[in-house]
């Protein structure tokens, strides 16, 4: 039995997120507007970097392994998967905390910037540890409502207004969707915790029903981690964002959405049991893991715009993930999803150092266009060198972790019959080469169009983008993240 203040307690990583978030809204509210950027920014590192600190102090002594620490009712699990995934989301929100103070130098409104910032990390922290389907669907909203808010806020720039206005409808749109489909399953099953809708589905009569909403949150979480053919308003909203925005939802919004759906297919949608029902939710992760690279890649060579590009490959990582449920059922379930969780580490890094390095792009001025890339190693060659780890890294070249990430996602699907998803996922990554190379050829190689302002050095920039180069190269050699992985899928899926 969990006293209250044990919940509390176990919560800790996104009980801290929250109080900073209020506590954002508080300091700014004394004098709005006018706050200190510094005194922003260190209290939103402090306190990502705080529920950070916790989230691996608890992971390394073990707080709920490996059954997992049930709370407030069943609503809420602490357990290896919600530690590795509130790690994922915090680290990306502590670099893109780091990288906004410089972006948002001559910006107004800080305040509101940092606190939903902290806001939209702790809807995902919570996500991660949702074992609900009430509790996925609010700290769902939580993360989004704040993300929509933060892709519009150059409100002066029509771009990013119309990406937060594209994001917000297809975003309510989804919603609708997503929270129909849970009271179609709740309507069946006669539960919203996992466990309990996993019991009454076999006992329920209404086969019909339960796979009209299956089908239905199947499209929500396609949705949330921007899943062809989902995808639409990633390419919108990355674009239009500020590049410090589009590297925190496309790295820890995907993840999170992400582990809602690994815990809900795997918890509340068991195969043994929906198997016999008729219901094959692993055939349309199949489909949509193979679309989805395919698309995602082909799209993002077809670019000229360096930002849509990068959204596009964001896209393209989706379907590399999805092998993690596409892949389950045969015979090698924990490799499968474990990698793809490790994918999941590895990319949270080398993309969000990738947008970052487009924010360091914008703040001297450079285009959109990867001509305006031209010989940039000039002015800023720590930074350059940085991306070209993310890029070739992204690309499953073997200069980072993204290499080994690949390698072993591709080689568990393999061990699990489904050689074919690999071989689609190697494709797509030789076709990525192709346009991250366009990026690194106008960097290194291309004479530049223009010189650039470098008055101005942007200190938390160049420190959030070397720390991300630093984690896609030593994270895997010097952590046992493999087995990490492997550990936390195979608690889940006993």
């Amino acid at each position: 039995m969990v006293t209250d203040a044990g919940t509390w307690i176990a919560l800790a990583p996104v009980v801290v997120l929250a109080v900073t978030s209020f506590a954002l809204f508080l300091l700014d509210s004394v004098n709005p507007g006018k706050t200190n950027n510094g005194l922003l920014a260190g209290l939103s590192l402090a306190g990502v970097l705080g529920s950070l600190a916790v989230t691996v102090w608890y992971f390394f002594t073990g707080v709920g392994r490996p059954e997992g620490l049930s709370l407030l009712g069943d609503q809420v699990i602490v357990d290896g998967m919600s530690l590795f995934f509130t790690f994922i989301v915090t680290s990306v929100a502590a670099l893109v905390v780091l990288a906004s103070y410089d972006y948002l130098h001559d910006q107004p409104h800080k305040g509101e910037f940092y606190s939903l910032i902290v806001l939209a990390a702790t809807g995902m922290a919570l996500m991660a540890n949702a074992n609900s389907l009430m509790t996925v669907f609010i700290s769902l909203e939580l993360a989004s409502l704040s993300s929509y808010a933060l892709v519009a806020f150059l409100k002066h720039n029509r771009g990013s207004v119309e990406g937060g206005l594209k994001y917000f409808l297809i975003g309510a749109l989804s919603s609708a969707i997503f929270v129909y489909g849970i009271s179609l399953v709740y309507a069946t099953t006669g539960s919203l915790q996992l466990g309990a809708v996993a019991a009454g589905i076999e006992e329920t009569e209404n086969v019909g029903i339960l796979g009209v909403g299956t089908l239905m949150l199947v499209g929500g979480f396609a949705y949330k981690t921007a899943s062809v053919p989902f995808h639409f308003w990633a390419p919108e909203a990355y674009e239009g964002a500020p590049a410090p925005v589009s590297a925190f939802i496309s790295s820890a919004s995907k993840a999170a959405g992400f582990v809602i759906a690994f815990r809900v297919f795997v918890e509340a949608f068991p195969l043994d049991v929906v198997a016999g029902l008729g219901i094959d939710w692993v055939l349309i992760f199949q489909v949509l893991a193979v679309v989805t690279m395919l698309v995602g890649n082909f799209a993002a060579a077809l670019q000229e715009n360096v930002k849509r590009m990068l959204a596009y490959s964001s896209v393209g990582h989706a379907g590399y993930v999805l092998i993690g449920l596409a892949a389950l059922g045969g015979g090698n379930d924990a490799a499968v999803m474990g990698a793809a969780m490790m994918h999941l580490l590895v990319y949270g890094f080398m993309n969000t150092g990738a947008f970052l390095f487009i924010a360091l792009a914008e703040y001297r001025g450079v285009g959109r266009t990867f001509e305006d890339y031209n010989g940039m190693w000039r002015q800023s060659p720590i930074a350059c060198a940085a991306v070209t780890v993310f890029l070739f890294s992204l690309a499953g070249l073997p200069i980072g972790g993204g290499f080994l990430s690949k390698y072993v996602l591709f080689t568990a699907a393999i061990g699990a019959g489904y050689w074919w998803l690999a071989a689609v996922g190697a494709l797509a990554s030789a076709l990525s080469l192709f346009y991250y190379s366009r990026l690194v050829k106008a960097i290194w190689i291309e004479d530049p169009i223009r010189e650039l302002d470098v008055s101005r050095q942007p200190v938390g920039l160049y420190a959030a983008i070397v720390a991300a180069a630093v984690m896609t190269v030593a994270l895997i050699p010097a952590f046992p993240v493999v087995d990490l992985a492997q550990a936390a899928a195979g608690a889940l899926l006993a």
